[in-house]
Formats: C-alpha cells, sequence, structure tokens
C-alpha cells in the first residue's frame, strides 16, 4: 500500500497534536511516510512541533518529520496539505468578537460580522497557500479546514476554480456524533445522513441506519425537549459555552420541526439572546485562551522538556478522524459519503448554481460527487439567499478593495439590526483590521 507524504498548514495550531495523534492512530487505513509542518509563526510552531516530533519517534518513528517555515520545503513532494490556519490568531479573534458586542451584535468568529472580517483576512493567506501547493506538488489536493469555510469555500470558487481543493468542516460531524448518543448508537458511522445547507447554516432531513430504518423521529423528539445534550457526559464539552450552544439547538429546531438544524443557526435565529447572554468583557476567544490554548501548550511544553509523552493528556481529535476518511478517499476512490462544502451546481434543485452549500458527497480519486438533495422548502430557501448574498458579496469586496460591498455584506447579514449599525461596526472593524485586509475604497 503506497504511502504519503502530508503538510499540515498551520502547523502551529492547538489542533495539530490532536491530528498527529490521530493520523498515528490510522496508519493502517491510511500509510504515511512523512509528515511536514508549516507556519509562519515559527516560534509559536517550535513548541506544538517538538511535542509531535516526539510523539511520532515514540509511536510511529518510521514516519520522516519536518518542521519548517519554508514554502519550497514545507509543499516540495506533498500528497495532501492538510489547512487549519488562522490569520490574525488568538489576538484578531477577539476582536472579531468585542467589537460587534460594542454595538450590541452578535460577536462570534464565523457568523455575522465577525466572520466578515475573518472571512477578509482569511482568504489572501489561503489562496497563498494553495498557490505554494500547486508550484510545488501540482498533482497534491488541499484539503480546507480553515474558517470561516463558507466564505474561504466562496473565494476559492471564485478565484482558484481549477485547483485540487475539498472545503470541509468538522461541526455537522460534532452534531453528528451527538445525535447517534442520544438513541444509543456507538457512532454517527451507524447512520446515513441527507442535509442541505451552507456552512455553519444547515438542516438534517433524513437520517437512516444501515438497514434504512428511519432514525428521524427519534432524534427530533430528543432534541426537541433536550437539545443536542445527552446523557453520556463524554460526549459533553469540556466549556460552558458549547454545552449552552448545544441545549439551545431545541430552541432553534422549534422554528422548523420536521428538521435538525446545525447549531451555529442559533445566532441568526436568536441574535437578541446570544448578545443578552454575552459578556463583552470575556468572550469565547477568552475561554479558549484561558482553557484549549493553554493547556495544549503547557501539555506540548511538558513533552519538549521531559523529552517523553509519557504521562501527556494531548488525546486523539476524534472529530478530525473525517480528515484521514476524506484523505483515504482521494488516494483509494472509497466513494465515501461525505459532507463537503461545494458548488451547487443542482444538488439543491431550487437553488442557485453558483453558491457553495454543503450536502453530502461520494468522494473519489476524481473528487466529490454531490448527491441531489432536490428541492427545500422557502423558509430555508429565503435564508440561504440572504447568507449566500452576503458571502459573495464579502468575496467581491475583497477582489474589489470595495467599501461599499463590505458594508452592503454587514448590512444584508440577518445578525445586524441595521445600515447604521453595519457601518460603525465596519469602520472599527477596518480600523483593528488594517494590517491584514486589502486596503479598502
Amino acid at each position: 500500500m503506497k504511502k504519503f507524504s502530508i503538510a499540515v498548514a498551520g502547523g502551529g495550531s492547538t489542533f495539530t497534536p490532536g491530528i498527529i495523534l490521530m493520523l498515528i492512530e490510522n496508519l493502517d487505513r491510511f500509510p504515511i511516510k512523512e509528515i511536514k509542518l508549516y507556519d509562519n509563526d515559527k516560534e509559536r510552531q517550535s513548541i506544538v512541533a517538538g511535542a509531535c516530533e516526539i510523539l511520532l519517534k515514540e509511536k510511529a518513528p518510521e514516519i520522516k518529520f519536518v518542521e519548517t517555515v519554508d514554502p519550497e520545503e514545507a509543499f516540495s513532494n506533498v500528497d495532501f496539505v492538510m489547512a487549519h490556519i488562522r490569520a490574525g490568531k488568538y489576538a484578531m479573534r477577539e476582536k472579531d468578537e468585542k467589537i460587534p458586542l460594542k454595538h450590541g451584535v452578535v460577536g462570534q468568529e464565523t457568523c455575522g460580522p465577525g466572520g466578515v472580517a475573518y472571512g477578509m483576512r482569511s482568504i489572501g493567506p489561503v489562496l497563498e497557500l494553495i498557490d505554494y501547493m500547486e508550484k510545488y506538488s501540482p498533482d497534491a489536493w488541499f484539503l480546507n479546514y480553515s474558517n470561516p469555510a463558507a466564505i474561504v469555500a466562496e473565494a476559492t470558487r471564485r478565484l482558484r476554480p481549477n485547483s485540487n481543493i475539498l472545503n470541509i468542516c468538522d461541526m455537522p460531524i460534532g452534531i453528528e456524533e451527538l445525535m447517534a448518543s442520544s438513541i444509543g448508537l456507538t457512532s454517527r458511522k451507524e447512520m446515513e445522513v441527507k442535509y442541505y445547507g451552507l456552512n455553519h447554516f444547515g438542516w438534517w432531513f433524513d437520517i437512516r441506519d444501515k438497514e434504512g430504518n428511519d432514525l428521524l423521529p427519534q432524534i427530533r423528539d430528543h432534541v426537541s425537549k433536550y437539545g443536542y445534550v445527552t446523557a453520556d457526559e463524554s460526549k459533553q464539552h469540556s466549556d460552558a459555552s458549547w454545552n449552552s450552544t448545544f441545549a439551545k439547538a431545541k430552541d432553534v429546531q422549534a422554528l422548523d420541526p420536521d428538521t435538525l438544524p446545525n447549531t451555529y443557526l442559533k445566532y441568526y435565529f436568536y441574535p437578541d439572546y446570544e448578545v443578552d447572554h454575552s459578556n463583552p468583557e470575556y468572550t469565547r476567544t477568552n475561554e479558549v485562551m484561558e482553557g484549549r490554548e493553554k493547556f495544549i501548550f503547557s501539555e506540548c511544553q511538558k513533552i519538549v522538556d521531559n523529552r517523553t509523552s509519557a504521562g501527556t493528556e494531548l488525546t486523539i481529535d476524534e472529530h478530525a478522524s473525517y480528515i484521514v476518511d476524506l484523505a483515504r478517499a482521494i488516494a483509494f476512490n472509497t466513494k465515501e459519503r461525505m459532507l463537503l462544502i461545494v458548488e451547487n451546481n443542482g444538488a439543491i434543485s431550487n437553488f442557485e448554481p453558483t453558491a457553495m452549500v454543503e450536502v453530502p458527497c461520494l468522494v473519489g480519486s476524481q473528487g466529490p460527487e454531490p448527491l441531489v438533495m432536490g428541492e427545500i422548502p422557502r423558509f430555508q430557501k429565503g435564508l440561504m439567499e440572504q447568507q449566500v448574498a452576503v458571502e459573495k458579496l464579502v468575496v467581491e469586496a475583497c477582489i474589489e478593495n470595495s467599501y461599499q460591498k463590505l458594508w452592503q455584506a454587514l448590512t444584508l447579514s440577518k445578525i445586524v439590526p441595521s445600515a447604521r449599525v453595519a457601518k460603525d461596526v465596519l469602520d472599527d472593524l477596518y480600523e483593528a483590521n488594517k494590517e491584514y485586509w486589502p486596503e479598502l475604497r
């Protein structure tokens, strides 16, 4: 069986150690000969890379390990690029969340103004990574799970239409694990789902087991009472904010009880509730920095200092297993059924063909084959058309350096209450992001 070479772009991410452990765990399914970590922040990456190098030496010494900030070294002779970058790191995420809240608007990293700001920062760096890959490994595949995935996917559709890119998000995978747990299944892979929407903006409308039995009524009943909170404590998130989000799915589902919603819809349906229950001085970013960020870097430093991973509390990132499934599907033409963000082209028959939608696809060596989900109801169609317009305007604003289109995008966002508020938020975000955004005119 062929062994593959992988570049992880965003090597200094707190998610990298879990992904490395997950790749090691799945070597029998997806053999690897080389792993390269690439980041433009050498100091940050060095701590994570030091720990990952020790993990690999202990658990899979046959795998060559490279840590680099040089694009040619990172992207030469690779089969896959796994990209999870955060332009501006947590310092800018904090501004994405706190600036909108200052104006009484939801502060969230992928939804509303925060997502627009993050998208404007992400487009250029993601395209740069794609260009590196195509220059040094033109036959490789770019597996993108960098946020905000919807805006990044639209940008790659517009600006790199012929590149080998797959855009994917782990949020539906996490929700499906909670669904499976809620009805006593051990894994989401015991279910086959039908889903339509945009990234962080979609609905499940058919869920069956492998024998074709309908599981949707049972899961709907659970969600209508408890949201995505389950009795299995191992499935609950360590952060209170996430468990609150899972519980809020009960109220989100009430808008259309026949379907099951993506949790992020709460920001669009209940923005007033979210603002009222947010602390403008302490947002999700602060929770992550004081929790996950501190923990991961502390554990990595401990491994580096001790020269062994013995006793580490780092764990496999189970949600990241979809990355192996995706890479295997391309490498071995498995036709794995997965939710991907792809150009619509009729997958949703009554929706804009060029919209980047999230639907089930069969993935093989030629890429994704979207499955037809048919017509969608007016309620979802109207919401999605508004949100797609926001995403397309953001990308156009980035391409055209257009202040006007970015103002239009924020005004059109369901999360923002008025054009005046949109302009006030935009002006503050632009001032905060001058180092990262193109110059607007």
